[in-house]
């Protein structure tokens, strides 16, 4: 299955990356730091292992104040490991994201073309036995194929499969565009996604939409509204929750902060988490080296390598009064230079982050 039903013209740009650098792997912070390269994966295929540069993390804040990052808090999307996933399979994947130090996991799908076929009862079992909760799904919005695996034209499949696998999120990263881009459109698809939201609390889960930059622009019949603020307004708190992918936000913030006709419409990300927090359960951390020649902002980076400041942003999130376990941090990266060096890297960098004193 595929991870969108419609071809996405952002994922589909390729933003250029920074060289990788190699990291040493563990569970924990200090063994992140320190301990030796990956060992060869179950399959007799032998896992990438770059040479033990340090990571990155933020000057002063190493080793001191309480981490940033939650405990039990930390998965990746699996989109990111989809390389791996293809050639070695879910076994030797979920190894080595449980020697990460990974809690959780975000699917793309439940194959992925991995290497052998599974079912839902293994791939479930299979991510327990290393220690990683299957955190959440993204599943495709709708189709023009009336038998496509997507909320709109096979709900009950998508939720029963999402309950065979004890997932307590199901989502779609397909954006509101079903109908358009005018008010009513978004006003529409909000209804499809009340729909799928209630069905989804039905069986214990919570229904969410994963953004790209283009939910951060604005109606085409009503250029003074932003999308996304209709996405927020017109669905029901407690039935549509939202992944804030963060790098795609600062993209949306780079890209429209002016309306069309260019009077200013400035925001920030974070603010939208912090006026309603209960509304995120999930996030993407992905980070990106800001370039104001790429008419997107950024370039994709390894989290740690880039200006995202996430230090500040989970701080900002989990001190909130009884936030602090609240929510879920997804390591991405849609194009990874090597993707199990990704892992390793976005995982000591988040777990090297203290909060200042």
């Amino acid at each position: 299955m595929s991870r969108f039903s419609q071809p996405d013209p952002e994922l589909g740009h390729r933003l250029s990356r920074r060289g990788m650098l190699g990291v040493a792997a563990g569970a924990t912070a200090a063994a992140l730091l320190g301990a030796a390269a990956p060992a060869t994966a179950a399959t007799g295929n032998t896992t990438a292992a770059a040479g033990g540069a340090t990571p990155a993390t933020t000057p002063g804040t190493k080793g001191r104040g309480r981490p940033v990052l939650p405990p039990g808090r930390l998965g990746i999307q699996l989109y990111s490991l989809r390389d791996k996933v293809s050639t070695l399979g879910f076994g030797p994947v979920f190894a080595e994201l449980e020697r990460y130090g990974y809690d959780e996991v975000e699917f793309a799908g439940y194959t992925q073309g991995s290497a052998g076929p599974i079912t839902l009862a293994q791939l479930k079992r299979l991510a327990r036995n290393h220690g990683l909760n299957p955190i959440g799904s993204h599943v495709g919005y709708y189709s023009d194929d009336p038998n496509a695996y997507t909320f709109a034209q096979n709900l009950t499949k998508v939720l029963d499969d999402a309950q065979a696998l004890g997932l307590k999120h199901i989502g779609t990263a397909s954006g509101p565009f079903r109908y358009g881009s005018t008010v009513d459109a978004w006003k529409r698809a909000a209804e499809d996604f009340n729909t799928y939201g209630a069905a989804a609390r039905a069986r214990g889960m919570k229904f969410y939409q994963h953004n790209h930059s283009e939910e951060f622009s604005f109606a085409t019949d009503n250029p003074k509204v932003r999308l996304y603020d209709i996405l927020l307004k017109e669905t029901e708190p407690d039935l549509v929750h939202l992944e804030m992918d963060i790098y795609w936000a600062y993209v949306g913030q780079f890209r429209f902060s002016k309306r069309p006709d260019g009077t200013p419409a400035p925001f920030e990300p974070l603010n939208y988490v912090l006026r309603q927090p209960d509304r995120y359960p999930l996030f993407h951390v992905k980070d990106g080296e800001s370039d104001p020649s790429n008419p997107y902002g950024y370039n994709m980076t390894d989290v740690g390598d880039g200006d995202i400041d996430y230090q500040r942003f989970i701080s900002a999130v989990t001190r909130l009064r009884g936030h602090r376990l609240a929510h879920h941090w997804q390591a991405e990266h849609d194009n990874p230079a090597e993707s199990f060096t990704f892992a390793r890297r976005s995982s000591a960098h988040l777990h090297s982050l203290r909060e200042k004193c």
